[in-house]
């Protein structure tokens, strides 16, 4: 095993997407990634690389093999917007739009930062800081997806 971590924000969002687009069971088979942008450029502030969508409806049936991950739309899932991801150069930044609330308590004790935005409409913002810290990203999605089919 390396001792490397993983902080190349691009990387980051990669492995995310992946995770997301991978796990086609239980509540992330109702999420899709989608609008990918072909090869994003990491700004300080953040530059848009994909959108998740989510369904009430499962949106996968089997998973995909060998995604090419931020190349492709690897999407055109009909669907209501879940959160948009952003490169940083050391990081990526996952805004939840929907299941904003489930996101902060869903993020307590894990490897993530997270904070609410006061814009309207509100959002989270979770800083995913380390490739490990993808699976801890995953999760809280997991638990959105969750929260909101539970509404």
């Amino acid at each position: 095993m390396t001792g490397e971590r993983v902080t190349d924000g691009v990387r980051i969002a990669e492995l995310l997407s992946s995770e997301l687009h991978g796990r086609t069971d239980g509540a992330l088979a109702h999420v899709a990634v989608t609008d990918a942008v072909e090869d994003p450029e990491p700004t300080a502030d953040g530059v848009r690389a994909y959108d998740v969508v989510w369904a009430r409806t499962p949106l996968v049936d089997e998973p995909e093999q060998d995604v090419a991950v931020l190349d492709v739309d690897v999407g055109d899932a009909d669907g209501e917007p879940l959160a948009s991801v952003y490169v940083q150069p050391d990081r990526a930044r996952v805004e939840f739009v929907a299941g904003v609330d489930a996101a902060v308590e869903a993020a307590e004790g894990t490897r993530l930062r997270v904070r609410p935005k006061a814009t309207t409409p509100p959002r989270t913002l979770a800083f995913v800081e380390s490739g490990a810290a993808v699976k801890d990203a995953a999760d809280v999605a997991t638990a959105v997806v969750q929260a909101l089919l539970a509404e």
